[in-house]
C-alpha cells in the first residue's frame, strides 16, 4: 500500500513517537557532537538500541492494527554537519534509509502499512526562527541530503521542526525537485502562526501554489493544548487550510519553546492524558497521522492506538 493511497481510504494512523530525546539520555548511548543519533547504525550496541526503539514503536501499530510512518534518523545530518564530522564522506542519509528500510522490512507482509520517510531538520535551532535561512539559501543547502535520502530508497520527504516560513519554502522547492511525494512539519503557536509570525493558513497557501505542491502539512513539537488552539484559530480564518494538516508529533510539555531552549529534564505528561487530547483533536480536525514528539515514549504512542481502538470501536 502506498501512502497516498492509505491517505485517500484511512482515517486515523500513527506516527513513531520521540526517538531523538529518548536516546540522548540513554545511559549506553553518547550523541555525536555534529550528527547526533544518525552515526549509531555504524555502532553495534548503538544500532541494537536505535533498532530496538523503531521496533517498540512499529510493533505498536502492528498489533493495533493500524499504519504508521516511521522516520529516518537524519534530523541532524545535513551536508554541512557530515562534512565537519569525523564521518565525512560517509553515505549516512542513505545508510540510515536502509537500515529503517530493512527492519520494516523484517514484519513480511505486513511491513506494506509501514511507511518510510526520510527526515531532515531546519539548518539552525528549531525554536529560533531568526536562524533560519532564507528560501535561496534553505534550497541550496538541503538539497544535498535530501538527494542522499531519496537515493537510499525513501517512500517520502518530510521536514521536521520548522520555525519559519523562509526556510520552508527553500526546502518545499527541493523537496518538488526530487520527485518524491514530502511534507513540511512546523512548530506553531496558540495563535496559529508559525515562530516567526507567518500565519499557518499563508503559509499553506502560498506553498500549494507552487508547481509541485506538497502532498500536505504536519505539526510537530508543540503540546495537543498548542495545536488544538492554534488549529482553532486557523479555521475560523482559513477552514480549508485544515484539511492540509495531516500529521501531528505532540510534544508532553506545554512550555513555550523559548522555555523548552533552557530545559534540562524533560517536562512529561502521562499517557492516557496526552492520548485524550490528541484524540479530540484528530475527532475535531480529522488530522490523519498522529504520534510523539519530545517526551514521548512507547506508553504514550500505545495508549494513542488503543484509546482510538475503544472511542471508534463502540461508535
Amino acid at each position: 500500500m502506498q501512502m497516498m493511497t492509505f491517505l485517500k481510504t484511512a482515517s486515523f494512523g500513527l506516527s513513531e513517537g520521540s526517538i531523538y530525546e529518548r536516546l540522548r539520555r540513554h545511559p549506553a548511548i553518547v550523541f555525536d557532537p555534529d550528527l547526533a543519533h544518525a552515526m549509531l547504525i555504524y555502532d553495534p550496541k548503538g544500532a541494537s538500541v536505535l533498532e530496538q526503539v523503531h521496533r517498540e514503536y512499529l510493533d505498536v501499530g502492528q498489533n493495533h492494527g493500524l499504519a504508521m510512518f516511521a522516520l529516518t534518523d537524519t534530523w541532524r545530518a545535513n551536508q554541512e554537519r557530515i562534512d565537519r564530522s569525523r564521518f565525512k564522506g560517509t553515505p549516512i542519509n542513505q545508510d540510515n534509509a536502509r537500515f529503517v528500510a530493512r527492519i520494516r522490512g523484517s514484519y513480511g507482509p505486513l511491513a506494506e502499512a509501514i511507511f518510510v520517510g526520510g527526515n531532515i531538520g531546519p539548518r539552525g535551532d528549531a525554536y529560533k526562527p531568526a536562524e533560519a535561512l532564507t528560501a535561496a539559501q534553505a534550497e541550496r543547502f538541503h538539497t544535498p541530503q535530501l538527494e542522499a535520502l531519496a537515493e537510499g530508497g525513501v517512500e517520502f520527504l518530510y521536514a521536521s521542526t520548522l520555525p519559519a516560513f523562509s526556510e520552508a519554502k527553500g526546502i518545499s522547492a527541493a523537496m518538488a525537485k526530487i520527485g518524491l511525494p514530502y511534507w513540511l512539519s512546523f512548530v506553531i503557536r496558540p495563535d496559529g502562526t508559525l515562530l516567526d509570525g507567518t500565519p499557518l493558513e499563508r503559509a499553506i497557501a502560498i506553498l500549494d501554489a507552487d508547481t509541485v505542491r506538497p502532498q500536505g502539512y504536519a505539526v510537530n513539537c508543540v503540546h495537543p493544548s498548542v495545536f488544538h488552539a492554534g488549529l482553532t484559530a486557523v479555521s475560523k480564518r482559513n477552514p480549508a487550510s485544515i484539511k492540509r494538516i495531516q500529521s501531528f508529533q505532540a510534544n508532553t510539555s506545554k512550555k513555550r519553546p523559548e522555555e523548552l531552549n533552557d530545559l534540562k529534564e524533560l517536562d512529561t505528561e502521562e499517557p492516557d492524558t496526552l492520548a485524550e487530547s490528541m484524540l479530540q483533536s484528530h475527532c475535531q480536525f480529522g488530522t490523519v497521522f498522529m504520534g510523539g514528539c519530545c517526551g514521548t515514549d512507547t506508553r504514550h504512542i500505545e495508549s494513542l492506538a488503543r484509546q482510538h481502538k475503544v472511542r471508534f470501536s463502540s461508535s
